[in-house]
């Protein structure tokens, strides 16, 4: 398994606790702050997905006016790995 630990930067949550499995499947997505069922959505949505397909989903999604949001926060958080 792997654990992640991202610091969001231009949203409105703080962090992202992610798991992976050896696989790059992802087990568990946690944000920290933000809009709650909203966020617990997103994690429930990409459960069981490869890294690469949250990231092709996700990557590039804005929130308003700001540059980020926490969709794109999470698919930045899994290019670093």
């Amino acid at each position: 398994m792997k654990h992640i630990t991202y610091t969001t930067s231009g949203t409105c949550s703080q962090q992202i606790d992610i798991m992976l499995d050896d696989n790059d499947i992802v087990q568990q997505v946690a944000f920290l702050g933000g809009c709650n069922g909203n966020l617990q959505g997103i994690g429930q949505l990409v459960r069981g997905m490869h890294r690469d397909e949250v990231i092709r989903r996700l990557q590039g999604i804005r929130c308003g006016y700001k540059a980020t949001s926490c969709p794109d926060q999470l698919a930045r958080a899994l290019q670093q790995q």
